[in-house]
């Protein structure tokens, strides 16, 4: 079967270049180049994107006509065998083509020659060689950074397989947008873009890339990580359903591990969002339905997760782990989720948005319950009294044979006293509560919560399991479970520096102005959570004999 006569969906994705472009703004701010595509009917019809298109035969025979990279260079820079300097001077040709911006390292000519040339790429009358040995120009690549490699999800009509790169506009030229491919364009700051990003249509890759040149203060900075070493992976986007449709999800999105997990063919049918009620089913041995409590504090909603509970006479009967909240809606969509009677109860903690909805479960469903009571009742569930009090190290082994269900209780206290996680063995899934959550740090507030237990938990979680996802009570499935838990203890001893300095440098010093040197990189509308942190922190420092309160102040510990 020829190219030709493969269907849409099944032809190979073509080969196609991006380029960036990127200029100093007011205060040296970057500012990015977006196009706006002319309507055509089609996905990209209308969206705003930086200048680039498909690759051309006749781009390879600019070898002698470029300066700053050859082949073999570009093709190690984008891990090929050969030919990757089509694509550095594909972007460098579809850049002039549809912005009138030329990367030379040559004089230009008159404007008009310019044009004429232009208009001739344009048509694809002529080659970027013809235009320069015909004007004398040589195409200037050593400033030309690659940036990114992108595939487009499959199951779009139209599929590329696109490199990205970046370069700084010329200060001598002028954009002028084609008026045919592309209609208008725009100097803007990336952060202005990403704010308007449902009045601009905004493909996945650009605001991806948007999001990437805002971490940057100025274009220096940026051209300098540009052109560092650095690995750069193929990014596939995976569409998933949501309550908007289709949607494309990336790596860096919160459900792309999930999404792959339950779809690994990519055909779109896994939910790319939590909503309230919806019954997901992970596995054959686990269901979630995601409470409607979302908030600064829960995220999406506290997740409630069931658990098949193989019975002697094979059928499955359920586990809950975390009612939820006091919410009759929510209980009446765990009991339809479950296939079967719900039997037992088991709840990570009793923080108000976790164990509260039990007293109802129990009462429709005469489970049996099981959890433990935390240390100190402040912020806690006072409704939770178990039937079957849990140290940690418990196992229940639920049914037999290849179809049977091991859960282990795990105590990992730090979040609260009474926090414990349930290792689903044969899915080699740890439901961790609040001890790991997806896309947030969890508070530590004292004196229930405990930063030296905290970390001592994760580090116990790290060296003591073999498991392969986190099932967290906030966010979807987390894949690479010991990397996220040893990305959290990282994180909290680099806070914990900064509270020793902060304290080092100002103290004697109160909590208050601690707080706003310490976690000056936080929203000041999370501050107060963040004291509750600060304290646990501090209060791990004075453990350690690293720090000393005196009253309201603390210092460094003689």
């Amino acid at each position: 079967m020829t190219p030709a006569e493969h269907p849409p969906a099944e032809r190979p994705p073509r080969a196609s270049a991006t380029v960036v472009l990127v200029r100093p703004g007011e205060g040296g701010a970057i500012e990015a180049l977006l196009l706006r595509r002319a309507e055509r009917g089609d996905h990209n019809s209308g969206a705003w994107v930086f200048p680039g298109g498909l690759t051309d035969r006749r781009d390879r025979d600019l070898d002698q006509l470029v300066d700053g990279v050859d082949d073999a260079q570009a093709s190690r820079q984008l891990s090929l065998p050969a030919h990757g300097l089509d694509f550095y001077v594909a972007a460098v040709r579809e850049c002039f083509e549809e912005s009138g911006i030329l990367l030379a390292s040559t004089p230009l000519p008159e404007p008009d020659v310019l044009l004429h040339w232009r208009e001739l790429l344009q048509r694809g009358e002529c080659g970027m060689a013809d235009f320069c040995e015909a004007c004398g120009q040589r195409l200037a690549l050593a400033d030309v950074a690659y940036l990114s490699h992108w595939l487009t999800p499959v199951g779009r009509p139209k599929r590329f397989d696109t490199r990205f790169f970046v370069a700084v506009t010329p200060p001598d030229q002028v954009v002028v947008h084609d008026g045919s491919e592309t209609v208008e364009h725009v100097w803007i700051r990336p952060a202005d873009a990403l704010a308007r990003g449902e009045a601009l249509k905004l493909l996945t890759p650009t605001l991806h890339t948007l999001r990437l040149l805002a971490r940057h203060p100025t274009v220096e900075s940026l051209m300098a990580w540009a052109h560092s070493a650095r690995e750069i992976v193929q990014i596939l986007p995976s569409l998933a359903r949501t309550a908007k449709g289709p949607q494309p999800v990336i790596p860096e999105d919160p459900a792309y591990a999930e999404v792959l997990r339950l779809d690994p063919e990519r055909s779109g049918k896994a939910w790319g969002d939590l909503l309230p009620g919806r019954a997901v089913r992970l596995s054959n041995r686990l269901i979630r339905v995601t409470a409607n409590n979302g908030s600064m504090m829960t995220g999406p909603g506290t997740n409630t997760y069931l658990i098949a509970t193989p019975s002697r006479d094979g059928a499955d009967e359920w586990a809950v782990v975390d009612p939820g909240p006091p919410d009759p809606a929510h209980v009446d969509a765990v009991v339809a989720a479950a296939p079967g009677p719900i039997r037992w109860i088991f709840a990570t903690h009793t923080h108000r948005d976790h164990s509260p909805a039990t007293v109802m479960l129990r009462e429709r469903t005469g489970a049996t319950v099981h959890g433990r009571v935390a240390d100190f009742p402040e912020w806690q569930d006072q409704t939770f009294v178990p039937d079957v009090a849990l140290q940690g190290g418990e196992r229940f082994v639920f049914g037999s044979g290849a179809a049977a269900t091991s859960l282990s209780v795990i105590h990992t206290p730090g979040h609260a006293s009474n926090h414990l996680c349930y290792l689903v063995e044969e899915e080699k899934t740890l439901l961790t509560g609040d001890h790991v959550m997806q896309s947030s740090t969890v508070v530590i507030n004292p004196p229930d919560g405990d930063m030296t237990a905290y970390l001592l938990s994760l580090r116990s979680l790290i060296a003591g399991l073999d498991i392969e996802w986190i099932a967290p009570g906030h966010g979807f499935l987390m894949d690479r479970p010991v990397a996220a838990m040893q990305a959290i203890v990282e994180h909290r001893l680099r806070r914990e520096a900064k509270v020793f300095d902060a304290v080092e440098q100002l103290g004697p010093a109160n909590s208050e102005t601690l707080l706003h040197r310490v976690y000056a990189d936080v929203p000041q509308r999370l501050h107060a959570m963040a004291l509750r942190s600060l304290t646990a922190h501090l209060q791990k420092l004075e453990r350690d004999g690293r720090c000393r309160r005196a009253g309201d102040d603390w210092a460094i510990a003689a």
